[in-house]
């Protein structure tokens, strides 16, 4: 068995074009791996093809060529065991208004195969917060309880691979902080979690694993640590003692004047030393009340990987 819990290879996606459009290459030759018991994320503008590329992996939309193996199991060959070591959180709160969410979720289950004594709805409700709700109609719910519900529809048939698409989007605090204790516990048990998300401040703290997607393509794969250490990016921030009337000048450095009055200056500090930068700040006559420093964060990188041109 693969030591990968997801492995994609050379995947690719077209969509014919309407009224004489021409066909959109959506995906142009995907090649990714996914570590078994990672949180993953899986990052890229609207349009990159994050959408297509879950789909793919659910089953819901059929690929144009590729290799997909998800949990060892290839998609074309063994198509129900690799349906079945996958669950899908999706974006849309696609749901039947007339269900309770006891019933959505045993429906589910049967849908999967799962055994009446197998299932485990009552646990599940209990997880995502809704025992009190679990006979109320799925219509009555607000958004955020929606969001719970499709949570636990993911988990009904224990997935080995758990796929979180957008899921704090237009959330309140209370359901973010229960839907990343859920998903610790459940990466702690074993269960790989691979995580879509604008918020790039949610994946610098959750995931250990990351790929880029732009345009189709794989940008960046790597570990997170890695990616943040592409960017030997520094920026110091000087808060004056006296209002600035000269910028500090020095090769490397760029400096801009804030608002508030302080000074940022960003460089590269395997090119340029902060003492090189500190002495640049003195020769324009500044006097330091206060400096901190800053590294570059995810959304750095994002920005870099994904910026046109």
């Amino acid at each position: 068995m693969t030591q990968d819990a997801i492995r994609i290879e050379g995947l690719r996606k077209t969509y014919l074009g309407q009224k004489g459009a021409p066909p959109k290459e959506a995906l142009k030759g995907i090649d990714l791996s996914i570590p078994r018991g990672s949180v993953f994320g899986l990052l890229g503008p609207n349009g990159a093809g994050k959408s297509t590329l879950i789909n793919i992996l659910a089953g819901l939309v059929t690929k144009t060529s590729g290799k997909v193996t998800i949990w060892g199991f290839d998609q074309d060959a063994n198509p129900r065991q690799s349906r079945a070591a996958i669950g899908v959180m999706p974006q849309e709160l696609n749901l039947d208004p007339f269900f309770t969410p006891r019933g959505a979720l045993e429906v589910q289950a049967g849908l999967y195969g799962v055994p009446k004594a197998e299932r485990w709805s009552d646990e599940i409700l209990e997880m995502v917060g809704l025992t009190d709700k679990a006979q109320a109609y799925a219509r009555t719910l607000s958004g955020g309880m929606r969001r719970r519900l499709l949570l636990g529809k993911a988990l009904v048939h224990r997935p080995n691979v758990l796929v979180l698409d957008e899921p704090t989007a237009g959330v309140d605090i209370e359901l973010r902080q229960m839907l990343w204790e859920n998903v610790r516990k459940l990466n702690a048990q074993g269960m790989t979690i691979i995580l879509t998300t604008h918020y790039l401040e949610e994946a610098e703290e959750m995931c250990d694993e990351i790929g880029i997607i732009n345009q189709g393509e794989v940008v960046a794969r790597d570990s997170k640590d890695n990616l943040l250490g592409r960017l030997d990016a520094k920026t110091m921030v000087v808060h004056p003692d006296h209002p600035v009337t000269d910028l500090p000048a020095a090769p490397g450095v760029e400096a801009e004047l804030r608002d508030d009055g302080a000074v940022m200056l960003r460089y590269k500090s395997r090119q340029v030393s902060a003492e090189r930068v500190l002495a640049a700040v003195r020769a324009a006559g500044i006097t330091i009340r206060d400096v901190k420093t800053e590294e570059a964060d995810l959304e750095d990188v994002f920005l870099a990987l994904t910026s046109k041109g």
